[in-house]
């Protein structure tokens, strides 16, 4: 019976998150949307969701994240781990303050930690302001995304716009002097969200260790690496095994830009033309035309059979 249910705004997050929690002993599944998973759930500890909500409008980014909390409630999860992009892809009307009070009221739980450090990819955060590498959140690459450009770095103002609760922040001091002080000043601060500072594996570690009884918790995957799962050492990644594979990247973030001019030098390509591809979905047919070749790209395109 899983006890851990994760909520992802996005398929990509949902696959970072449970490798995450694999690597932690966590025998994890993926499920995607808020359907019930066609496969039973009895063998897991822990089950993402993944939710295309990211970008989506506020009113279903919320409906769609209080129906996955219900599924994993009703599946028998005690936590909700709530997963958001660890450079905190958001807008001044959301999508990460509605979800996140939206879940806590359905929860009745008053306030939760805010969380999107990851430091093995580069992004971490100290008194409050996210870091992307070297560099300020505002003054990287994610400062001029078309969907969610993110002009300032400091989570605090960014989030509070966003939420009903009030916002707060546990620095650096608070996070080195353990997680007797993380919780400390958690409890301090009650019903607020938490903007914790966390630079390294070693202060997430202490994070989790403070929040091991929070019934909610909000974050990137970066987090996840701070929990013990029950099988440590002993939980696997699956694999579809030998046989032909696609890679589809629909980001516009600068590392997935650089991770496609890398690919096309190494593996046949195509760019899908997503007018086409709709247009195929919509009207119930196969999206014929919807793969356009790229030059150099290879061999033929092949749209899906029927």
């Amino acid at each position: 019976m899983p006890l851990l249910g994760a909520i992802a705004d996005d398929f990509t997050g949902a696959t970072d998150l449970a490798t995450m929690l694999v690597s932690r002993g966590f025998r994890t599944a993926v499920v995607i949307g808020t359907a019930a998973p066609a496969e039973p759930l009895d063998e897991l500890d822990a089950v993402v969701v993944a939710l295309k909500s990211r970008t989506a409008p506020v009113e279903e980014a919320v409906r769609d994240s209080l129906a996955a909390v219900r599924s994993l409630r009703a599946a028998g999860c005690e936590r909700i781990y709530l997963k958001y992009c660890s450079t905190f892809d958001s807008t001044p009307e959301g999508n990460i303050g509605p979800v996140v009070d939206a879940v806590l009221d359905e929860l009745d739980v008053p306030g939760a930690v805010v969380v999107p450090s990851f430091p093995a990819t580069g992004r971490t955060v100290h008194r409050g302001h996210l870091f992307v590498g070297d560099q300020p959140l505002a003054e990287s690459p994610m400062r001029d995304h078309p969907l969610t450009p993110m002009r300032d770095s400091n989570l605090l103002r960014l989030l509070s716009p966003q939420t009903r609760r009030p916002v707060r922040l546990a620095g650096h001091d608070v996070v080195r002097a353990g997680a007797e002080a993380v919780r400390a000043s958690l409890a301090e601060h009650g019903d607020a969200l938490v903007v914790v500072d966390a630079a390294t594996d070693e202060d997430l570690a202490v994070i989790a260790a403070a929040t091991a009884d929070a019934p909610v918790l909000t974050g990137g995957a970066g987090l996840a690496l701070g929990l013990t799962g029950p099988h440590p050492g002993r939980a696997r990644a699956g694999s579809a095994g030998p046989g032909p594979a696609v890679v589809l990247a629909g980001s516009a973030s600068a590392a997935t830009r650089s991770q496609v001019t890398h690919a096309k030098t190494l593996l046949p390509h195509r760019k899908l033309d997503l007018a086409a591809l709709r247009a195929g979905i919509d009207g119930g047919g196969a999206p014929r035309g919807a793969l356009v070749p790229a030059p150099g790209g290879g061999g033929p395109p092949r749209a899906p059979p029927g």
